[in-house]
Protein backbone atom coordinates (compact mmCIF):
# COMPACT_ATOMS: atom_id res chain seq x y z
CA UNK A 1 0.00 0.00 0.00
CA UNK A 2 1.38 3.42 -0.94
CA UNK A 3 1.97 5.68 2.01
CA UNK A 4 1.79 9.44 2.32
CA UNK A 5 5.28 10.94 1.89
CA UNK A 6 7.12 11.57 5.16
CA UNK A 7 7.75 15.15 4.08
CA UNK A 8 4.02 15.88 4.07
CA UNK A 9 2.92 17.31 7.43
CA UNK A 10 -0.71 16.61 8.39
CA UNK A 11 -2.85 19.65 9.13
CA UNK A 12 -6.09 19.78 11.06
CA UNK A 13 -9.34 20.81 9.40
CA UNK A 14 -10.89 23.76 11.22
CA UNK A 15 -14.64 24.08 11.64
CA UNK A 16 -14.83 26.44 14.60
CA UNK A 17 -12.13 25.64 17.16
CA UNK A 18 -9.32 28.03 18.00
CA UNK A 19 -6.01 27.12 16.32
CA UNK A 20 -4.38 26.34 19.67
CA UNK A 21 -7.05 23.71 20.38
CA UNK A 22 -6.56 22.12 16.98
CA UNK A 23 -2.81 21.96 17.59
CA UNK A 24 -3.49 19.21 20.10
CA UNK A 25 -4.57 16.94 17.23
CA UNK A 26 -1.05 16.80 15.79
CA UNK A 27 -0.02 13.51 17.47
CA UNK A 28 -3.22 11.81 16.31
CA UNK A 29 -2.72 13.06 12.76
CA UNK A 30 0.91 11.94 12.75
CA UNK A 31 -0.26 8.50 13.83
CA UNK A 32 -2.87 8.53 11.07
CA UNK A 33 -0.18 9.26 8.50
CA UNK A 34 1.92 6.36 9.80
CA UNK A 35 -1.07 3.99 9.77
CA UNK A 36 -2.07 4.47 6.11
CA UNK A 37 -2.83 1.07 4.60
CA UNK A 38 -2.30 -0.78 7.91
CA UNK A 39 -5.71 -1.92 9.20
CA UNK A 40 -4.60 -3.05 12.70
CA UNK A 41 -2.86 0.30 13.12
CA UNK A 42 -5.99 2.11 11.92
CA UNK A 43 -8.09 0.30 14.51
CA UNK A 44 -5.58 1.20 17.20
CA UNK A 45 -5.89 4.78 15.96
CA UNK A 46 -9.67 4.54 16.41
CA UNK A 47 -9.27 3.40 20.00
CA UNK A 48 -6.79 6.19 20.68
CA UNK A 49 -9.14 8.79 19.21
CA UNK A 50 -12.01 7.52 21.36
CA UNK A 51 -10.03 8.20 24.53
CA UNK A 52 -10.32 11.95 24.08
CA UNK A 53 -13.03 12.52 21.46
CA UNK A 54 -16.26 14.04 22.81
CA UNK A 55 -19.66 12.54 22.04
CA UNK A 56 -22.05 14.62 19.92
CA UNK A 57 -24.48 16.78 21.82
CA UNK A 58 -22.27 17.09 24.89
CA UNK A 59 -20.98 20.60 24.19
CA UNK A 60 -18.05 19.92 21.84
CA UNK A 61 -19.72 18.53 18.73
CA UNK A 62 -17.71 20.76 16.39
CA UNK A 63 -14.46 19.44 17.86
CA UNK A 64 -15.63 15.86 17.33
CA UNK A 65 -16.30 16.70 13.69
CA UNK A 66 -12.89 18.37 13.42
CA UNK A 67 -11.27 15.14 14.61
CA UNK A 68 -13.17 13.16 11.98
CA UNK A 69 -12.49 15.67 9.20
CA UNK A 70 -8.82 16.05 10.11
CA UNK A 71 -8.08 12.33 10.16
CA UNK A 72 -9.92 11.88 6.86
CA UNK A 73 -7.89 14.71 5.35
CA UNK A 74 -4.77 12.67 6.13
CA UNK A 75 -6.26 9.51 4.59
CA UNK A 76 -9.87 8.83 3.66
CA UNK A 77 -9.68 5.19 4.74
CA UNK A 78 -8.37 6.27 8.15
CA UNK A 79 -11.42 8.44 8.64
CA UNK A 80 -13.63 5.59 7.44
CA UNK A 81 -12.05 3.33 10.07
CA UNK A 82 -12.36 5.61 13.10
CA UNK A 83 -15.85 7.03 12.46
CA UNK A 84 -17.83 3.85 13.29
CA UNK A 85 -15.80 3.27 16.46
CA UNK A 86 -16.55 6.78 17.71
CA UNK A 87 -20.19 6.40 16.68
CA UNK A 88 -20.46 3.15 18.64
CA UNK A 89 -18.98 4.89 21.68
CA UNK A 90 -21.66 7.57 21.42
CA UNK A 91 -24.46 5.03 20.92
CA UNK A 92 -23.46 3.11 24.07
CA UNK A 93 -23.36 6.35 26.04
CA UNK A 94 -26.76 7.39 24.71
CA UNK A 95 -28.25 3.97 25.56
CA UNK A 96 -27.29 4.25 29.21
CA UNK A 97 -30.40 4.87 31.27
CA UNK A 98 -32.85 4.04 28.46
CA UNK A 99 -35.28 1.20 28.98
CA UNK A 100 -34.27 -1.90 27.05
CA UNK A 101 -36.54 -4.20 25.11
CA UNK A 102 -39.38 -5.43 27.28
CA UNK A 103 -38.77 -8.89 28.67
CA UNK A 104 -34.99 -8.65 28.82
CA UNK A 105 -33.78 -10.09 32.13
CA UNK A 106 -30.35 -11.55 31.41
CA UNK A 107 -29.11 -12.45 34.90
CA UNK A 108 -25.41 -12.32 34.03
CA UNK A 109 -25.41 -8.87 32.40
CA UNK A 110 -23.23 -6.36 34.24
CA UNK A 111 -22.91 -3.64 31.61
CA UNK A 112 -21.44 -3.27 28.16
CA UNK A 113 -17.70 -2.76 28.36
CA UNK A 114 -16.20 -0.59 25.67
CA UNK A 115 -13.12 -2.70 24.99
CA UNK A 116 -11.48 -3.39 21.65
CA UNK A 117 -12.49 -2.06 18.26
CA UNK A 118 -16.17 -1.53 17.45
CA UNK A 119 -18.28 -1.22 14.33
CA UNK A 120 -21.87 -0.17 13.65
CA UNK A 121 -23.87 -2.44 11.34
CA UNK A 122 -27.32 -1.08 10.49
CA UNK A 123 -27.65 -1.68 6.74
CA UNK A 124 -30.33 -3.85 5.16
CA UNK A 125 -30.29 -5.71 1.85
CA UNK A 126 -32.77 -7.75 -0.16
CA UNK A 127 -32.64 -11.43 0.70
CA UNK A 128 -30.81 -10.91 4.00
CA UNK A 129 -32.44 -10.53 7.39
CA UNK A 130 -31.12 -10.48 10.93
CA UNK A 131 -33.60 -11.31 13.69
CA UNK A 132 -33.38 -11.06 17.47
CA UNK A 133 -35.05 -14.05 19.13
CA UNK A 134 -36.05 -13.98 22.82
CA UNK A 135 -34.48 -16.84 24.78
CA UNK A 136 -34.80 -17.24 28.56
CA UNK A 137 -35.07 -13.51 29.10
CA UNK A 138 -32.16 -12.76 26.78
CA UNK A 139 -31.83 -12.35 23.02
CA UNK A 140 -30.09 -14.42 20.36
CA UNK A 141 -29.22 -13.06 16.93
CA UNK A 142 -30.13 -15.26 13.99
CA UNK A 143 -29.57 -14.47 10.32
CA UNK A 144 -27.28 -12.29 8.23
CA UNK A 145 -26.23 -8.65 8.15
CA UNK A 146 -24.82 -6.98 5.00
CA UNK A 147 -22.29 -4.18 4.56
CA UNK A 148 -20.31 -4.92 7.71
CA UNK A 149 -17.05 -3.04 7.22
CA UNK A 150 -13.93 -4.67 8.69
CA UNK A 151 -16.14 -7.09 10.62
CA UNK A 152 -13.58 -9.92 10.76
CA UNK A 153 -11.02 -7.58 12.33
CA UNK A 154 -13.31 -5.96 14.91
CA UNK A 155 -14.06 -7.07 18.45
CA UNK A 156 -17.63 -5.84 18.96
CA UNK A 157 -20.40 -4.14 17.04
CA UNK A 158 -23.68 -2.33 17.46
CA UNK A 159 -26.08 -4.11 15.12
CA UNK A 160 -29.74 -3.61 14.30
CA UNK A 161 -32.02 -6.64 14.15
CA UNK A 162 -35.72 -7.29 13.60
CA UNK A 163 -37.89 -8.03 16.62
CA UNK A 164 -40.78 -10.11 15.29
CA UNK A 165 -43.33 -7.59 13.99
CA UNK A 166 -42.59 -4.68 16.31
CA UNK A 167 -39.68 -3.15 14.40
CA UNK A 168 -35.92 -3.09 14.69
CA UNK A 169 -33.81 -2.68 17.79
CA UNK A 170 -30.10 -2.15 18.40
CA UNK A 171 -27.91 -4.71 20.12
CA UNK A 172 -24.31 -4.90 21.28
CA UNK A 173 -22.64 -8.11 20.17
CA UNK A 174 -19.27 -9.80 20.63
CA UNK A 175 -17.92 -10.60 17.17
CA UNK A 176 -15.67 -13.30 18.64
CA UNK A 177 -18.63 -15.20 20.06
CA UNK A 178 -19.44 -18.74 18.85
CA UNK A 179 -21.94 -18.61 16.02
CA UNK A 180 -20.46 -15.55 14.30
CA UNK A 181 -19.00 -16.15 10.84
CA UNK A 182 -17.78 -13.85 8.11
CA UNK A 183 -18.42 -14.24 4.39
CA UNK A 184 -15.60 -13.34 2.04
CA UNK A 185 -16.61 -9.85 0.82
CA UNK A 186 -14.86 -10.39 -2.54
CA UNK A 187 -14.03 -6.69 -2.42
CA UNK A 188 -12.98 -5.58 -5.92
CA UNK A 189 -13.24 -1.84 -5.41
CA UNK A 190 -10.23 0.39 -6.05
CA UNK A 191 -11.61 2.73 -3.41
CA UNK A 192 -11.28 1.93 0.32
CA UNK A 193 -9.43 -1.26 -0.55
CA UNK A 194 -8.35 -1.75 3.08
CA UNK A 195 -11.94 -1.31 4.38
CA UNK A 196 -13.85 -4.22 2.79
CA UNK A 197 -17.54 -4.55 3.63
CA UNK A 198 -19.03 -8.04 3.65
CA UNK A 199 -21.84 -10.08 5.16
CA UNK A 200 -21.76 -11.40 8.71
CA UNK A 201 -23.76 -14.50 9.66
CA UNK A 202 -25.13 -14.97 13.17
CA UNK A 203 -26.28 -18.35 14.47
CA UNK A 204 -27.85 -18.09 17.94
CA UNK A 205 -25.38 -15.39 19.07
CA UNK A 206 -26.14 -13.71 22.44
CA UNK A 207 -26.71 -9.96 22.21
CA UNK A 208 -27.35 -7.13 24.66
CA UNK A 209 -30.25 -4.82 23.71
CA UNK A 210 -29.60 -1.09 23.54
CA UNK A 211 -32.84 0.76 24.14
CA UNK A 212 -36.25 -0.53 23.10
CA UNK A 213 -37.60 -1.28 19.63
CA UNK A 214 -37.09 1.74 17.40
CA UNK A 215 -34.90 3.61 19.89
CA UNK A 216 -31.84 3.43 17.64
CA UNK A 217 -33.62 5.42 14.94
CA UNK A 218 -35.67 7.71 17.21
CA UNK A 219 -32.74 9.07 19.18
CA UNK A 220 -31.32 12.39 17.95
CA UNK A 221 -27.90 10.76 17.98
CA UNK A 222 -28.88 8.85 14.84
CA UNK A 223 -29.03 12.14 12.94
CA UNK A 224 -25.94 13.48 14.68
CA UNK A 225 -23.98 10.40 13.67
CA UNK A 226 -25.06 10.88 10.06
CA UNK A 227 -23.67 14.39 10.20
CA UNK A 228 -20.41 13.03 11.60
CA UNK A 229 -20.02 10.96 8.43
CA UNK A 230 -20.49 14.17 6.43
CA UNK A 231 -17.67 15.73 8.46
CA UNK A 232 -15.45 12.90 7.21
CA UNK A 233 -16.51 13.66 3.62
CA UNK A 234 -15.62 17.31 4.22
CA UNK A 235 -12.15 16.29 5.38
CA UNK A 236 -11.63 14.31 2.21
CA UNK A 237 -12.68 17.29 0.11
CA UNK A 238 -10.29 19.55 2.03
CA UNK A 239 -7.44 17.15 1.23
CA UNK A 240 -8.34 17.23 -2.48
CA UNK A 241 -8.47 21.03 -2.39
CA UNK A 242 -5.16 21.34 -0.56
CA UNK A 243 -3.50 19.08 -3.08
CA UNK A 244 -4.90 21.13 -5.95
CA UNK A 245 -3.69 24.39 -4.45
CA UNK A 246 -0.23 22.94 -3.86
CA UNK A 247 -0.01 21.64 -7.42
CA UNK A 248 -0.84 25.12 -8.78
CA UNK A 249 1.74 26.70 -6.47
CA UNK A 250 4.43 24.22 -7.56
CA UNK A 251 3.64 24.90 -11.21
CA UNK A 252 3.92 28.64 -10.60
CA UNK A 253 7.27 28.15 -8.89
CA UNK A 254 8.39 26.34 -12.03
CA UNK A 255 7.34 29.24 -14.24
CA UNK A 256 3.90 28.03 -15.29
CA UNK A 257 1.34 30.41 -13.82
CA UNK A 258 -2.22 29.08 -13.42
CA UNK A 259 -4.64 30.37 -16.02
CA UNK A 260 -7.91 32.13 -15.26
CA UNK A 261 -9.88 28.90 -15.40
CA UNK A 262 -7.70 27.22 -12.79
CA UNK A 263 -7.91 30.29 -10.55
CA UNK A 264 -11.68 30.48 -10.96
CA UNK A 265 -12.02 26.84 -9.95
CA UNK A 266 -9.73 27.34 -6.96
CA UNK A 267 -11.85 30.33 -5.95
CA UNK A 268 -15.05 28.29 -6.22
CA UNK A 269 -13.50 25.54 -4.13
CA UNK A 270 -12.45 28.08 -1.50
CA UNK A 271 -15.89 29.61 -1.08
CA UNK A 272 -17.55 26.20 -1.11
CA UNK A 273 -15.36 24.79 1.66
CA UNK A 274 -15.59 28.01 3.68
CA UNK A 275 -19.38 27.95 3.47
CA UNK A 276 -19.53 24.27 4.45
CA UNK A 277 -17.28 24.80 7.48
CA UNK A 278 -19.49 27.68 8.61
CA UNK A 279 -22.61 25.57 8.11
CA UNK A 280 -21.21 22.69 10.15
CA UNK A 281 -20.07 25.10 12.88
CA UNK A 282 -23.58 26.55 13.20
CA UNK A 283 -25.17 23.10 13.13
CA UNK A 284 -22.81 21.77 15.81
CA UNK A 285 -23.57 24.77 18.01
CA UNK A 286 -27.29 24.18 17.59
CA UNK A 287 -26.90 20.52 18.53
CA UNK A 288 -24.99 21.46 21.67
CA UNK A 289 -27.66 24.04 22.56
CA UNK A 290 -30.36 21.38 22.40
CA UNK A 291 -31.98 22.76 19.25
CA UNK A 292 -31.63 19.57 17.18
CA UNK A 293 -32.83 16.96 19.62
CA UNK A 294 -36.34 16.49 18.24
CA UNK A 295 -38.13 15.70 15.02
CA UNK A 296 -36.17 18.23 12.98
CA UNK A 297 -32.82 16.54 13.60
CA UNK A 298 -33.10 14.12 10.68
CA UNK A 299 -34.16 16.86 8.26
CA UNK A 300 -31.05 18.80 9.19
CA UNK A 301 -28.92 15.68 8.80
CA UNK A 302 -30.27 15.22 5.27
CA UNK A 303 -29.43 18.86 4.46
CA UNK A 304 -25.91 18.57 5.87
CA UNK A 305 -25.18 15.28 4.14
CA UNK A 306 -26.65 16.43 0.83
CA UNK A 307 -24.79 19.74 0.81
CA UNK A 308 -21.46 18.17 1.73
CA UNK A 309 -21.76 15.24 -0.68
CA UNK A 310 -22.73 17.51 -3.57
CA UNK A 311 -19.81 19.80 -2.79
CA UNK A 312 -17.38 16.87 -2.61
CA UNK A 313 -18.41 15.65 -6.05
CA UNK A 314 -18.13 19.16 -7.47
CA UNK A 315 -14.67 19.67 -5.98
CA UNK A 316 -13.47 16.30 -7.27
CA UNK A 317 -14.75 17.17 -10.75
CA UNK A 318 -13.10 20.60 -10.81
CA UNK A 319 -9.75 19.27 -9.60
CA UNK A 320 -9.79 16.26 -11.90
CA UNK A 321 -10.59 18.39 -14.93
CA UNK A 322 -7.81 20.84 -14.10
CA UNK A 323 -5.09 18.32 -13.31
CA UNK A 324 -5.98 15.88 -16.06
CA UNK A 325 -5.04 12.19 -16.20
CA UNK A 326 -1.46 12.54 -14.99
CA UNK A 327 -1.95 12.35 -11.21
CA UNK A 328 -4.65 9.70 -11.53
CA UNK A 329 -2.18 7.56 -13.45
CA UNK A 330 1.07 8.29 -11.59
CA UNK A 331 0.38 9.87 -8.16
CA UNK A 332 -0.55 7.07 -5.73
CA UNK A 333 -1.66 9.38 -2.92
CA UNK A 334 -3.91 11.44 -5.18
CA UNK A 335 -5.32 8.38 -6.93
CA UNK A 336 -6.09 6.63 -3.65
CA UNK A 337 -7.72 9.71 -2.19
CA UNK A 338 -9.96 10.26 -5.20
CA UNK A 339 -11.03 6.60 -5.36
CA UNK A 340 -11.58 6.31 -1.60
CA UNK A 341 -13.64 9.49 -1.45
CA UNK A 342 -15.75 8.64 -4.50
CA UNK A 343 -16.82 5.37 -2.86
CA UNK A 344 -17.26 6.84 0.64
CA UNK A 345 -19.74 9.52 -0.45
CA UNK A 346 -21.94 6.87 -2.02
CA UNK A 347 -23.31 6.43 1.48
CA UNK A 348 -25.30 9.48 0.43
CA UNK A 349 -28.23 8.33 -1.66
CA UNK A 350 -28.58 11.39 -3.87
CA UNK A 351 -32.08 12.10 -5.11
CA UNK A 352 -33.59 9.42 -2.86
CA UNK A 353 -32.35 11.34 0.18
CA UNK A 354 -33.60 14.57 -1.38
CA UNK A 355 -36.99 12.93 -1.89
CA UNK A 356 -37.04 12.00 1.79
CA UNK A 357 -36.14 15.58 2.68
CA UNK A 358 -38.80 16.86 0.30
CA UNK A 359 -41.46 14.76 2.03
CA UNK A 360 -40.44 16.23 5.39
CA UNK A 361 -40.42 19.72 3.89
CA UNK A 362 -43.93 19.20 2.53
CA UNK A 363 -45.08 18.49 6.08
CA UNK A 364 -43.65 21.84 7.16
CA UNK A 365 -40.31 20.71 8.56
CA UNK A 366 -38.10 23.47 7.15
CA UNK A 367 -36.49 26.70 8.40
CA UNK A 368 -37.69 29.04 5.62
Amino acid sequence: MNRIPDSWRPRAVRISSAPENLAGLSPLLDDARSAVGDVPALLELAKTAAETAPNPGEGRTAFLWEILASVTAVDVAAGRAIEPHLDASAILAQAAGHAAVEGWECPDFDGVHFDGAWGVFAAEAAGLRLEAKPADGCFLLQGSKPWCSLAAQLDHAVVTAHLDDIGRAAFAVDLHAPGVSFADPEWTSRGLREIPSGTVHFDAVPAVPLGDAGWYYRRPGFAWGGMGVAACWLGGAVAVARGFKESLAEAADGGREPDQLALAHLGEIDRTLTALAGYLARTAAEIDAGGLSGAGAWSEALRVRGNVATAVERIQTLVSQNLGPGPLAFDPVYGKRMADLALYIRQYHGMRDDAQLGALTLKGDHPW
